[in-house]
């Protein structure tokens, strides 16, 4: 299955499609990135003149990329319609502004009976850490 492939078969789509490229994957790591275009919708009211990209989107990309897109990978590409999760635990160290482009590094700490729980981080285009945690969900 080709990188392009797992992005194919993501339950996504615009502009709730937070994956542009897959660098690398196996089965236990997956490192991949995406540009947070200045025009998404909510960069018009978060913050008023000073827009910064909300942690809950920041998180949802680390688990597109880390939970879904290696989801996808460990079940040889069998879609997934859903993935639900079961906990989140991210700490945010740096904001992320419109047009920025991040790499979300992921680490498979466990996938048995459909629950994968994987270490995550976020950088910058300084490879500095931008927020970093654990997420887990249920595969479906």
């Amino acid at each position: 299955m080709t990188k392009q492939e797992i992005i194919s078969k993501l339950p996504y789509s615009k502009p709730f499609l937070f994956v542009d490229e897959i660098l690398s994957i196996d089965e236990n790591r997956v490192e991949g990135t995406f540009i947070f275009d200045e025009n998404l919708d909510f960069y018009k009211g978060h913050f008023k003149d000073n827009p910064v990209t909300p942690g809950v989107i920041l998180t949802e990309t680390m688990a597109q990329i880390g939970l879904v897109c290696l989801g996808i990978y460990l079940n040889e590409g069998k879609e997934i319609k859903n993935i639900g999760f079961t906990s989140s635990e991210v700490e945010f160290m740096k904001p992320i502004y419109p047009n920025e482009k991040v790499t979300v590094i992921s680490e498979k700490v466990y996938y048995r009976f459909g629950k994968l729980k994987c270490k995550v981080k976020m950088l910058n285009e300084k490879n500095e850490e931008v927020c970093s945690g654990v997420l887990a969900g249920m595969i479906l």
